[in-house]
């Protein structure tokens, strides 16, 4: 999107806080943070339908309220989600960075994946310690609150275990690494995304949005990614796979029947209404 096609309209803290469902208080202090993070999480699913229909969704603010707050029946990917969540905290008073971050599950060599993660680093006033905060990271593996910016402590994040660790990096900045641990019995530490401190800057995400969105190697332009939280589990449909994931690593799967249950699923199970026109089972 060029320059003088973003707008400048402010952004209504009121209307987002109704939106995710947020009564507490409004301070720019680490339980406000928490509680805001995770009522984000609840209330507004991650989905990719735009780019599955070949479009790359808009990063700009008036739209972003426009779907997500006051259409409530739309989620979002990663940029879209922190986008939004990053004008919520500074709204707030929080001082936000924006990051870049290799998306690494499964990965060898971190240095093989791109950047095409958008995460946060979030500063409180009179707080020393910064937190990673990320409302947008499509995965079960995914924080649910922010974390504190320490290496080799272990978090327990809503029920969730994660840490930060470092891995070796050639370039003058430290690299740290996000790890989430396997709720099943025997599962251990997986590396989900690596990061550096750089600063990022929209103009940035705008380049790697629209890569992400309209690439046809992209796996997000090819199929359906969606995935929400209930009280009692962890949902996604990759494909035509639909995964149930209970807090305990146990986990149930089905396939849609057709085209029909599956945009019934969206709407049921999901709170999403699938877009006229777009074809999700491929």
């Amino acid at each position: 999107m060029a320059d003088s096609a973003r707008t400048t309209t402010p952004f209504d803290l009121d209307a987002y806080l109704d939106r995710i469902g947020w009564e507490g208080e409004r301070r720019p202090d680490a339980d406000t943070l928490r509680g805001v993070h995770l009522a984000h999480l609840r209330a507004i699913p991650f989905e990719n339908l735009d780019a599955l229909g070949g479009t790359a969704p808009s990063l700009d603010l008036a739209d972003l309220m426009t779907k997500l707050v006051h259409g409530r029946r739309r989620g979002a990917y990663c940029y879209e989600h922190n986008t939004l969540f990053a004008a919520a905290l500074e709204a707030l008073g929080v001082r936000v960075t924006r990051l870049a971050a290799r998306v690494v599950v499964g990965a060898e060599r971190f240095e093989e994946r791109p950047r095409t993660h958008m995460a946060l680093l979030a500063e409180l006033p009179g707080d020393p310690q910064p937190y990673l905060a990320d409302v947008g990271f499509g995965a079960i593996g995914s924080l649910l609150e922010p974390v504190p910016l320490l290496a080799d402590t272990e978090f327990h994040d809503a029920g969730r275990r994660h840490r930060l660790v470092h891995a070796p990096h050639p370039g003058p900045l430290e690299m740290w690494v996000l790890e989430a641990h396997e709720a099943q019995e025997g599962g251990g530490w997986v590396a989900q995304y690596a990061f550096t401190l750089e600063p990022f800057e929209q103009p940035d995400y705008e380049v790697i949005n629209w890569h992400i969105a309209t690439n046809p190697r992209s796996p997000f332009s090819r199929r359906p990614y969606v995935q929400c939280l209930t009280p009692d589990a962890h949902l996604s449909l990759d494909g035509d796979r639909f995964t149930a994931t209970r807090a305990d690593g146990t986990a149930t799967e089905r396939k849609p029947a057709d085209e029909a249950e599956a945009r019934r699923m969206l709407a049921e199970d999901f709170g999403i209404d699938v877009p006229e026109g777009l074809t999700l089972l491929r």
